[in-house]
This record gives C-alpha cells, sequence and structure tokens, in this order.
C-alpha cells in the first residue's frame, strides 16, 4: 500500500481503515488483514509502557517501535507519530527526528496542531516525507486542554478547525486525523478539504477511521471511550486461557508425553 493508492481510494469514495500498532507480532497479523494503514502512535506510552499520557514516550522508543512494526506489516502504508516535543525544537532537531522515524521503517510521520507547525511541515514534505495532521482532541496538549475532552463544539472553535485543517493541506499534508470532535463538523471538514480525512471519534463522514487496537480488542476493560467498538473480549480469553495453563501445570496436565522428549 503506498499514498497513491490511498488517495485513489479516497476518489473513488472508498473508505480506509487505519489501526495503531507497536510490535512485530501484531503487525504480522495486521499484515493478512483488509486493514489499509498503520499507526505506530506514541500512544505507545500509555498502552504499551503504562504512563498516563502520551507526553513521557520519546523519538528513539518510537523508533524501536516503528522497526518491528516496519518488520511485520510490509505490505502496509505506516505511518509514525512524532512524539511530544521532538518537532518543537530547532529545524536541525526536528529534521533529525523525521530522519529517525522514516528510517526506521515509517513511510510518512504525524504531528499535532498547526500553530508553529506550517513552515516545518512545508519543509518535511519538500524533503520527500508525506505529513498527516492531527486536529481536534490533540493528546500532547493535554495539559493545555485540561483533559481528554470533545473539542469543537463552539462556533468559533469550529471555525478555527475548519480554518486549521484547510492550513495543513496548503502546507502538504496528505492527510489529517480528527480526533474527538462532533460529527457535523468532521463532515464539513471532510467536504471543506480534498485531503484525506481519519476519524476518531469523529462520526462516519470522513474518509477513513484509526482505532487503538488494544481498546477495538477489548484488551483493557477498564478503557471504553464512548467512540470505541469492541470486536472482541480479548481481555476474558487471555484471562480463559492463562488460568487453563495454570491449571494444567498445577495438576501436571501439561507437558503430556507428546509435548515432551523422550
Amino acid at each position: 500500500m503506498n499514498i497513491n493508492q490511498l488517495i485513489q481510494q479516497k476518489a473513488e469514495n472508498k473508505k480506509l481503515s487505519m489501526l495503531t500498532c507497536y510490535d512485530y507480532s501484531t503487525a504480522k497479523l495486521i499484515n493478512q488483514s483488509n486493514i489499509e494503514m498503520v499507526l505506530v502512535g506514541d500512544s505507545a506510552a500509555m498502552v504499551m509502557h503504562g504512563h498516563n499520557s502520551t507526553l513521557p514516550i520519546n523519538i528513539d522508543t518510537m523508533a524501536i517501535h516503528v522497526a518491528s512494526v516496519a518488520k511485520g506489516a510490509p505490505d502496509k502504508f505506516i505511518v509514525a507519530d512524532l512524539p511530544f516535543m521532538s518537532y518543537r525544537k530547532s529545524l536541525s532537531e526536528n529534521i533529525t527526528a523525521v530522519e529517525i522515524l522514516i528510517k526506521a521503517g515509517a513511510h510518512a510521520v504525524k504531528l499535532e496542531g498547526v500553530n508553529g507547525n506550517i513552515e516545518l511541515i512545508q519543509h518535511i514534505v519538500n524533503s520527500g516525507v508525506p505529513v498527516m495532521g492531527h486536529l481536534g482532541l490533540t493528546p500532547q496538549a493535554v495539559n493545555v486542554l485540561g483533559g481528554y475532552r470533545i473539542q469543537g463544539k463552539k462556533k468559533q472553535a469550529k471555525i478555527q478547525i475548519i480554518n486549521d485543517v484547510k492550513l495543513l493541506q496548503d502546507a502538504g499534508c496528505f492527510s489529517v486525523v480528527l480526533e474527538c470532535i462532533p460529527k457535523d463538523l468532521a463532515r464539513q471538514v471532510t467536504e471543506a478539504v480534498d485531503i484525506i480525512t481519519i476519524g476518531i471519534g469523529a462520526g462516519n463522514d470522513v474518509d477513513g477511521q484509526v482505532l487503538v487496537i488494544q481498546d477495538m480488542l477489548g484488551i483493557c476493560s477498564d478503557f471504553k471511550p464512548k467512540f470505541v467498538r469492541r470486536y472482541l473480549d480479548a481481555e476474558k480469553l487471555f484471562l480463559q486461557a492463562f488460568n487453563a495453563y495454570d491449571a494444567d501445570v498445577k495438576e501436571q496436565n501439561f507437558p503430556n508425553n507428546q509435548e515432551s522428549y523422550s
């Protein structure tokens, strides 16, 4: 899957699907699926490393995740998050961060927000790297936003988001993630620009959807935002398997003769 195929799919009004992924084994499974895109998100800080926000993860850790996913999903279009503050330094440092992720195996990078990013986006794109924007709820700005809450509810906020996505398009972004905004606003944004819109908590009037894979598989039952649909109760299945293994070990049913060397 490449960027031209993604753009063509939008042109044909075919919806796009995207999942987050952070490791080789899961990426191998996604590679066998119909999913078009993989996001190696800075959400790894929370779901893989146990932090309470995306802020602690750094570029080197992101690169490790990107390299693992790239090896497991060579047929998918891989987008990597630029982590918190990695693109708010000098131009040289910012481009080095991009270079690290692309050389690790990403096909594009994603960054949050507009203010202060336009010239950088232009430079990244002119350097040969596709850029995905991110508007609405931007988790790296959680301390400014005052928490994880829906954005774009008031008239001025809606106008700002529509204007911002146009700025991202003009700067050269090929796509934008719209997170936790009203469905009607996501539709207006999608109609206002030609670039690919990917929603997460933004209704279905966008070009595609992205979900955190641990959320849609039901691995963590204590976290379920309104916009998540669970396609599997993996937590229950995992626990059943763990406890069955534990029982077999304690009752000496595992390993049996067929599972042992003579």
